[in-house]
């Protein structure tokens, strides 16, 4: 079974070494940031189950990288900082944070608050959340992909790509359609962009010829024999 990843967000070093030994202790995989800019890399490339986040970062502080996070992701969000006062908590929680754990803390008390705020952020999954289809399963609350067993790492748009196939099994959908939908109106990239997450897509995916090329029109997501 694949571990839980945490990705811990602070400027400080020494404190993501110390949060990350104490995690991988409880059999948590980990993540570090040391600022918003590069927690959102790792977001869009790793399989992030929750975010442990400092608010007294330079550039961009904690409240503001929470925001940002919640514009693209509701991944959970469990603040992790020295302000104690009420109304840092109330702000952090205001702001789409999960839980607040204010400094010092005690190892035990952290890794008991991850999993409280896991157990809400993952329900017991229903039929809806989870869809199978051939040797895929796609968990959608947990943003997980398994194959034959075995959890693939996707980054957050191969995932979405992959997702909106799915949700229109059967369909020949074209290039500009897959850009609109899962990289948004506003992006300007090219078209190329499409080809090469589908090119990384079946690679990933590795079993099915599930994804099919539809020539003069784009892509479609069937399973063949179904």
């Amino acid at each position: 079974m694949s571990p839980i990843n945490v990705l811990i967000i602070d400027d400080e070093e020494d404190m993501r070494h110390l949060i990350q030994m104490y995690l991988e202790n409880s059999g948590f995989g980990c993540y570090q940031a040391g600022s918003g800019a590069e927690a959102y890399k790792l977001l869009g490339e790793k399989n992030i189950d929750l975010i442990i986040l400092d608010i007294m970062m330079p550039y961009e502080d904690g409240y503001k990288v929470c925001e940002k996070v919640r514009s693209f992701s509701q991944v959970p969000i469990i603040f992790l900082s020295a302000k104690g006062e009420e109304w840092d908590k109330v702000k952090g929680l205001q702001m789409g944070g999960d839980d607040y754990i204010v400094k010092p803390f005690s190892p035990g008390e952290l890794v008991a608050r991850i999993m409280a705020v896991l157990r809400r952020a993952l329900p017991v999954k229903t039929e809806e959340e989870i869809n199978k289809i051939g040797k895929i399963t796609i968990e959608k609350k947990a943003r997980r992909v398994i194959v034959e067993g075995e959890v693939i790492p996707l980054t957050l748009k191969e995932f979405e790509l992959l997702n909106f196939l799915v949700d229109h099994q059967s369909q020949a959908l074209s290039r500009e359609q897959l850009l609109e939908h899962v990289w948004g109106m506003d992006y300007h990239g090219s078209l190329r962009t499409v080809d090469t997450h589908i090119k990384t897509l079946r690679m990933k995916l590795g079993t099915g010829d599930y994804i099919q090329t539809i020539w003069g029109v784009g892509y479609k997501f069937e399973v063949l024999g179904a």
